[in-house]
């Protein structure tokens, strides 16, 4: 629930004043979208984020994820990182 005396515009609030949702664009090698099962988790906080899928990698590499891109909201954060071992 949002409070509408709240000022919109902080970091982590979108225009509306809502908190700013952190997610992953999961991808494949060619940097296509890959839909995966978990494709449309949302996160609280980046440090959720980066739990997750520190977590779910091997799964995600399994469901043909190659790279992942973090967001908050609309924005990037950082990415495409790679899931692949570095050899």
């Amino acid at each position: 629930m949002t409070n509408s005396l709240e000022p919109s515009g902080f970091p982590g609030e979108s225009a509306s004043g809502s908190s700013s949702r952190w997610w992953w664009r999961l991808e494949d090698a060619s940097g296509n979208e890959v839909r995966a099962s978990d494709a449309a988790q949302e996160f609280p906080s980046q440090s959720d984020a980066e739990s997750w899928v520190g977590e779910a990698w091997r799964e995600l590499l399994d469901d043909g994820v190659d790279a992942v891109t973090l967001f908050e909201g609309d924005r990037e954060v950082y990415g495409p990182m790679s899931l692949h071992a570095n050899t």
